[in-house]
């Protein structure tokens, strides 16, 4: 179910400190989602704090303790001329603690029911925000949620749409039970994702049936990894402008996964990876296109590193993630 945060809850987050305004102390909030139309707000922002679809993807668990830390960050983060918290609605976050605190990955009928259930309530939130003619921003969770993400767009926009995918994996595995593997691929099979590119993928952890799948589809593209950073035959800024030219004919989602970065706290860290300041720069430059239409970040997960600074790193970073898709957006 959505839990809607009070402007009280939202204030809590924050650590005020005089002759300064932080985000949280002005961003909006409404007490039911029948309001949002309401609000002259452009942004929504809205967690899935669970593991489910990770653990039945065989992954590591943890992504669900990446919400609040993200959240609180942000709302700390200073009201100045380069970013305007009236902009922003707070909205809450789908809770599912309960059922994730009860899950063995190896029931995978009752996995399965519960991810289908997420991407049910998920895709009708996200399609209401949309219709509404604000942009999501949705924070993970694992990356099964990009099902939701993608048939919510799909239907507010009513035709199919388009992606991005910051990733080291295509997420495009067969049609089983819903896990974080297979949003993408549920999304191509029920006709909510068109065009599809995926940005940075490991040759490793990419099965040949899917290298397969990707080059029997016009709809799709990729790049790898290897080429763009240890090959170098291609580079970074070319492969932002040939993949932007792929995706923004019509409106797309923005899609970052976490464990794409170098040794970042998330579901299936990585030694090696992208530098948190390209994944800025990516995010920044799709961000600014019109047709950017959400941003879903997934799969940070502090909880996997015996670390006290982790929750504060992690969240941190997603901050910067989410105001720099808003000032893109902002500079259009």
């Amino acid at each position: 179910m959505l839990y809607i945060f009070s402007k009280q809850e939202v204030t809590n987050f924050v650590n005020p400190r005089e002759g300064e305004t932080k985000l949280g102390e002005v961003v909006q909030s409404i007490t039911n989602l029948d309001d949002l139309a309401n609000s002259s707000a452009e942004f929504v922002i809205i967690g899935v704090p669970e593991d489910i679809g990770v653990k039945m993807n065989y992954g590591n668990g943890g992504a669900q303790t990446a919400f609040i830390p993200a959240l609180k960050s942000f709302l700390n983060t200073q009201q100045n001329q380069f970013i305007d918290g009236k902009d922003i609605l707070v909205l809450g976050y789908l809770d599912y603690a309960e059922q994730v605190a009860d899950f063995d990955g190896l029931d995978r009928e009752k996995g399965d029911y519960l991810v289908k259930a997420i991407d049910t309530k998920l895709s009708e939130i996200i399609k209401t925000i949309v219709e509404a003619d604000k942009t999501p921003i949705i924070i993970g969770g694992g990356h099964n949620n990009s099902y939701g993400n993608l048939k919510g767009l799909s239907e507010g926009k009513n035709q199919p749409i388009n992606a991005i995918n910051l990733d080291a994996h295509t997420d495009l595995r067969r049609l089983e039970e819903r896990h974080s593997g297979n949003g993408f691929s549920y999304a191509i099979e029920h006709k909510y994702l068109e065009k599809y590119f995926m940005f940075g993928l490991h040759e490793n952890y990419t099965p040949q049936y899917i290298f397969d799948f990707m080059h029997s589809n016009t709809n799709i593209d990729y790049n790898l990894f290897e080429e763009l950073e240890v090959y170098q035959t291609t580079t970074f800024e070319s492969e932002l402008q040939r993949a932007n030219n792929f995706i923004e004919n019509t409106s797309f989602g923005i899609e970052i996964d976490l464990d794409c970065i170098q040794s970042f706290p998330s579901s299936a860290m990585t030694p090696s990876g992208f530098t948190p300041q390209q994944t800025r720069r990516f995010m920044y430059y799709f961000g600014k296109n019109k047709n950017a239409s959400y941003l879903h970040i997934c799969e940070g997960a502090p909880a996997v590193i015996n670390d006290s600074i982790a929750n504060g790193q992690v969240g941190k970073f997603i901050s910067y993630l989410i105001s720099d898709f808003i000032k893109a957006k902002k500079s259009n």
